[in-house]
């Protein structure tokens, strides 16, 4: 499938910044110069043109960013330069239905990366636009999706949908004056992690094998259903974990079949790691840190397994408990004796970023897994009704192994966005303890 380009345009805040800087912190300036992006597909209940709608979503993006205003800047070295040159506006169109599309066309997830922004030359995640945003319009009147991307420079997942329901707010709510409009959401800065020093240079994860692999990936996604779920969580308990919760039973069983899959094209067998991260909002209460504070406020925590481990679920589980465990614990000394402020967990969250990186050594597999369950990104509504699907990409995903795990429209089910090298994949599509639980590419009916 072709989209067809209409407009590209540069949306400026309705109002000037209301500062000049944004410090980053130093987990900001360490991440990959990427975008954070998902597609919102909704149907067209109103009967509006896409001049209307186009209109309605343009004008209060402009409104959104002023309050947002750091997504409007330009990043230079540790700092956004809070400038107001404005976001990226695309607009784009095909001639297939949305029904059609949905029905037909997810068999295969490289559609979607149509939907994505263009990144332009001389354009970057790391410098500007810092937000980009592509409004696709189906046939007929039929629907049409919202892909929205911010840099993961200044923005996690809970921050990316503090900003789309910002703006999904703006766009529905016509008083001027309402609560929703006027606040200014809390940039985190270095309220947790501190800033980098001045001779700071990002390190190149993505050579020690974090982000990229040296294989060409494909992703593939996997649909939990509820029941499959509860099934799955009684196979993955044990004494230690009586009860798991969706995704640690989830994670577990994808990084067990997925190094397996490993090990199945490997002449050498290879130690094993899983990263995952810990939203640092629901851990630490205010006013240490609100929970709408935009920035990159997750800790990081990992697994890992030796080249003759059995990949046990049930023990996975038991292990990934543990760990995000420790990571409450931590939390809580070190915010016990000063609960107005937080300065000893971030350099002690950094040291486990450390820890990590010091594992991350040539010839090791390492899956990169986020959890955004539990996330309302299906309230997200810009005034045409709540998405019928939510679909995921990125602009990086030819070399890039990762795991996201998101709710399905009830809320019951999970869909996991998964890529893996394409050998990898082959033999992960097959594995029976994956066909046991999960439906591939499964078409979405509206």
């Amino acid at each position: 499938m072709k989209l067809e380009i209409l407009g590209r345009e540069v949306i400026k805040p309705s109002s000037p910044s209301q500062q000049d800087l944004l410090q980053l912190s130093l987990a900001d300036v360490s991440g990959p110069a990427t975008y954070v992006s998902t597609i919102f597909f909704y149907k067209s209940v109103s009967g509006d043109s896409w001049e209307i709608i186009s209109g309605r979503l343009k004008t209060s993006l402009s409104d959104t960013l002023s309050r947002f205003y750091p997504l409007a800047g330009r990043m230079e070295g540790h700092k956004i330069i809070c400038n107001d040159e404005g976001a990226v506006f695309t607009e784009a169109c095909t001639d297939l239905l949305l029904s059609d599309f949905l029905k037909n066309n997810l068999n295969n997830t490289n559609s979607l990366r149509e939907f994505l922004p263009t990144i332009a030359p001389g354009e970057s995640a790391g410098t500007w636009p810092l937000l980009s945003v592509k409004v696709n319009f189906f046939g007929s009147g039929s629907g049409f999706a919202v892909t929205v991307s911010i840099s993961h420079k200044i923005c996690d997942a809970a921050s990316y949908l503090t900003f789309v329901n910002g703006w999904a707010a703006a766009a529905t709510v016509k008083d001027e004056s309402n609560d929703v409009l006027m606040s200014i959401p809390t940039f985190a800065t270095t309220t947790i992690y501190p800033p980098p020093h001045i001779s700071f240079q990002t390190p190149s994860l993505d050579g020690n094998g974090l982000y990229e692999t040296g294989n060409k990936c494909v992703t593939n996604r996997f649909l939990f259903k509820s029941s499959k779920i509860a099934e799955l969580k009684h196979r993955a308990s044990s004494e230690t974990v009586p009860v798991p919760t969706r995704v640690e039973a989830i994670m577990s069983l994808i990084w067990s079949c997925a190094t397996n899959s490993s090990r199945s094209n490997s002449v050498v067998q290879k130690s094993t790691l899983m990263i995952q991260a810990l939203d640092l909002r629901l851990r630490i209460p205010p006013p240490v840190l609100s929970k709408d504070a935009v920035g990159n406020l997750q800790a990081p925590f990992f697994l890992k397994k030796d080249s003759e481990s059995k990949m046990e679920i049930a023990e996975i589980v038991a292990e990934f408990r543990k760990a995000k465990e420790e990571i409450n614990e931590t939390i809580k000394e070190n915010l016990a004796a000063t609960i107005t402020t937080a300065t000893t967990l971030g350099p002690n969250l950094l040291s486990l970023l450390g820890k990590l990186i010091s594992e991350l050594k040539p010839g090791i597999d390492v899956y990169a897994m986020t959890s955004w369950c539990r996330k309302p990104f299906y309230e997200v509504d810009f005034g045409f009704g709540s998405p019928v699907w939510i679909g995921f990409t990125r602009h990086i995903t030819e070399k890039t192994v990762f795991v996201v795990l998101m709710d399905s429209k009830d809320g019951e089910d999970v869909e996991a966005w998964i890529s893996l090298p394409e050998q990898h994949m082959s033999v992960f599509v097959r594995d029976p303890d994956v066909l046991a639980y999960a439906v591939i590419n499964p078409p979405v009916l509206i």
